[in-house]
C-alpha cells in the first residue's frame, strides 16, 4: 500500500482542475490521488470520471467548506501521510519526496509545507505560505516571504529545510493518524486560518511544524475569495479574534487582547478612511460581533483546549509585533525583522 494520500478539495472547480490534475499525476506517481467533491454543482463529477478516471472521488453530500470537507474526506483514508493540496496548485517534479523524507526521519514533525511560489509570477512568493507561517506576539499571522500584502521574490533566501509555526493550508502534508487523533480542522472556522489553529494544536501538543526548501509547488491564489474580498476580511478577523481566545492563557488575554481589538479597529478605520472600503470596514465590525455572539462556544474550545494541550512556553513565536515592525519602521520583509 502507499504511504501517501493526496486529497485534493474542490467546488465548482471544472475549469481548475482540467488545468491543475495533470501535474500532480504526472508528478505523484507513488500516491494515491482523491478528489473531494464538496457538492459542485457545475460539470467537475463527469470530466473527472470521463478525463480522469484514475483519479478517486469521494463525493461529500453537502458543502462543508474546506475545514468540514476535509475532515469529511481525510476520516476514512489509511495511508500514512496525507497532503492537502488546493485545487488551483500546480506541483513540480520530485514535490513530494523531500517532505516524505523529513518526516520519516524526525517523528517529531506532524506537519510540512512546501516552498509556495505564485503561479502567475514564478519567481515570486505566493501569498498563501510562501516559504512558512509565522504568528507575532499579538497574535497576527505572516510569511517568510510575505508580510502582510507585501511579496518577495524568491532569490534562494529561504533555502534551508526549517522549523516555522504554522504551514500553508493551501498545500501541507500531514501524518494522518495525527490530523485524525487531533480531530481534525475547526469547522467553525469554515475557511482562513483554520490551518494556523491546527499548526498551534501541533506545536502545543510537542510536534514541530516545518517547512521543506526542495519541495515547491505553484499557487493561484483567490481561487476562492479574493484578497480583497470583504468576506475573506470577515473570516480572516473572525478566526483571527477566536483562534488566539483559544490559545492564548489567561495573563496573556488580559495583558494584550485589549490592544488586539483596538489594533483591530484601527484596520477598520484604515479600510474607511484610507482604502475608502467601507464593505471591509464593515466586515471587522461582523467579524466583532460575531466573536461576542459565539463567546460560549469558543469558550469551550478554550476551556478543552487549555485542559488537554500544554502551553509550551517554547513555542517558536515571533516575539514582536508584526504591525509595528512593518507599519512603523518600515520593514517589509522578513529578512528584516
Amino acid at each position: 500500500m502507499t504511504q501517501t494520500a493526496i486529497v485534493i478539495l474542490n467546488y465548482n472547480g471544472q475549469e481548475l482542475l482540467k488545468q491543475f490534475l495533470p501535474s500532480i499525476i504526472l508528478f505523484s506517481k507513488d500516491a494515491r490521488i482523491i478528489v473531494a467533491d464538496n457538492k459542485s454543482t457545475d460539470r467537475s463529477l463527469d470530466i473527472l470520471k470521463e478525463e480522469f478516471p484514475t483519479v478517486e472521488l469521494i463525493e461529500i453530500p453537502d458543502n462543508r467548506g474546506y475545514c468540514g470537507g476535509y475532515n469529511y474526506a481525510i476520516k476514512g483514508i489509511q495511508e500514512k501521510y496525507c497532503v492537502l493540496v488546493n485545487s488551483d496548485i500546480e506541483v513540480t517534479a520530485n514535490w513530494l519526496d523531500p517532505m516524505l523524507e523529513l518526516l520519516e526521519n524526525d517523528k517529531t514533525i506532524g506537519a510540512i509545507q512546501p516552498k509556495i511560489r505564485s503561479y502567475h509570477d514564478k519567481s515570486s512568493f505566493e501569498y498563501a505560505g510562501a516559504a512558512g507561517g509565522e504568528i507575532d506576539v499579538l497574535g497576527y499571522p505572516f510569511c517568510r516571504g510575505r508580510i502582510f500584502n507585501e511579496l518577495e521574490k524568491d532569490t534562494n533566501q529561504y533555502e534551508t529545510s526549517e522549523q516555522i509555526f504554522w504551514a500553508s493550508g493551501a498545500c501541507f502534508m500531514i501524518r494522518t493518524e495525527l490530523f485524525q487523533k487531533m480531530g481534525g480542522l475547526d469547522e467553525d472556522f469554515f475557511a482562513h486560518m483554520e490551518e494556523i489553529d491546527f499548526c498551534w494544536k501541533l506545536n502545543r501538543s510537542g510536534y514541530k511544524v516545518f517547512y521543506s526548501h526542495q519541495s515547491v509547488v505553484y499557487h493561484v491564489g483567490g481561487g476562492t475569495l479574493a484578497k480583497s474580498n470583504p468576506q475573506k476580511t470577515y473570516l480572516n478577523f473572525r478566526n483571527g479574534l477566536s483562534l488566539i481566545f483559544k490559545h492564548w492563557s489567561l495573563a496573556e488575554l488580559i495583558l494584550k487582547f485589549p490592544i488586539r481589538i483596538g489594533l483591530d479597529w484601527l484596520a477598520a478605520l484604515k479600510f474607511l478612511m484610507i482604502d475608502k472600503s467601507y464593505s471591509d470596514a464593515k466586515a471587522v465590525a461582523k467579524a466583532h460581533l460575531h466573536f461576542i455572539q459565539s463567546f460560549k462556544k469558543d469558550a469551550k474550545k478554550r476551556a478543552f483546549i487549555q485542559a488537554t494541550l500544554p502551553n509550551n512556553t517554547h513555542l517558536p513565536f515571533f516575539k514582536k509585533s508584526i504591525v509595528v515592525e512593518f507599519y512603523l519602521l518600515g520593514r517589509k520583509k522578513y529578512s528584516d525583522l
